[in-house]
């Protein structure tokens, strides 16, 4: 199991409807803290609105795990509707499962999207999930905790650095 993303980037903005496509998928697991908005926005905004809609018209399911509490996630989601798991215990694959059956969808079909890989990538690598999409957190936590997982990351965000060299 490796723990590289089939692709990282800047933010959400950059991952259309046909990324997500061409890897067969047609749900999305997604991640809400520091992925779609930071800690302190509680609601989605008018441009990550936007994104979701690309997503919906394009045909694409979506789900929200994330490990925050209920309270949060549910405020979040409240104006969206879509199937919601707070608490997930990510990296563990209950959550991820629990969002598929929600949305129909087989782990063949569906990806994840994340800021975090010990969290959100492993949760989809985890869960069997078709690949699963990194972006770089929107305001980083800077506590020690935070702090010790992102020098984690390095070497694998090195490793995808060194895959996708020659890429477009």
């Amino acid at each position: 199991m490796t723990l590289v993303p089939e692709l990282y980037c800047d933010d959400i903005y950059c991952i259309t409807p046909e990324d997500i496509k061409k890897y067969g998928v047609n749900a999305v697991i997604l991640d809400i803290d520091n992925t779609l908005v930071p800690y302190e926005i509680p609601e989605p905004t008018d441009e990550v609105r936007v994104w979701l809609t690309s997503l919906s018209e394009a045909g694409i399911g979506i789900a929200f795990v994330s490990n925050n509490h209920a309270p949060r996630v549910e405020k979040f989601n409240e104006s969206l509707g879509y199937p919601a798991f707070p608490d997930s215990g990510k990296p563990l694959k209950r959550a991820c499962r629990a969002a598929m059956e929600a949305l129909g969808s087989t782990p063949e079909h569906t990806a994840i999207i994340g800021d975090q890989v010990f969290t959100d990538v492993l949760a989809g690598r985890n869960a069997g999930l078709a690949c699963a999409f990194l972006v770089k957190p929107i305001k980083d936590k800077r506590n020690l905790f935070f702090r010790f997982k992102r020098m984690l990351e390095i070497p694998v965000l090195r490793k995808y650095a060194r895959l996708h060299k020659n890429k477009p």
